[in-house]
């Protein structure tokens, strides 16, 4: 049979040594406990709880995004509007008597714009617009109807705006 040992004797022979902290002493001033994070330095950085010393500042998250909506609606709009002036030196806003650069060798595509009459860029001259949806064949038989002497016939379909420009060499 065994005894327990004497009170405040280690079981098992080994006596703690001055500096290690037994289990239950408070530990000397100036000495830190073992095994307990020193106290005074709360964590610091974005891990640490808002509001404690350290901690990184709170972001105002509804701001960011609304200032991030207001600049996308105004990129939008300012594409809108950049398109739509844009258009307007196209085929889309030639009216008779204006004249028109092709920007395109494409006869699918010529890429015509409205210019200065008086320019060196003046190619064709606007006899007639004639509004509607026509193949080719009703476009030149509408240009011979209605612009006496015209030379080439520019159709555009798609969308609301559908017409025949009959043109002249300028």
């Amino acid at each position: 049979m065994t005894t327990p040992p004497p009170q405040g004797q280690n079981p098992y022979g080994q006596q703690p040594a001055q500096d290690q902290n037994p289990y239950g002493q408070q530990p000397a001033p100036g000495q830190p406990q073992q095994g307990v994070p020193p106290q005074g330095f709360p964590p610091q950085g974005p891990y640490a709880a808002p509001g404690m010393p350290g901690a990184a500042p709170e972001q105002p998250v509804k701001n960011k995004k609304n200032i991030l909506r207001i600049a996308g609606a105004v990129i939008v709009l300012a594409v809108i509007a950049g398109s739509w002036w844009a258009s307007q030196d196209d085929a889309k806003a030639a009216a008779v008597g204006d004249c028109m650069h092709r920007g395109s060798d494409d006869d699918n595509n010529p890429d015509l714009e409205v210019v200065e009459c008086g320019s060196d860029k003046a190619e064709y001259k606007v006899l007639a617009k004639i509004e509607g949806k026509f193949t080719s064949i009703v476009a030149q038989s509408k240009c011979e109807a209605e612009a006496e002497g015209f030379k080439y016939a520019y159709t555009e379909t798609g969308g609301s705006k559908s017409f025949v420009l009959c043109l002249d060499d300028a």
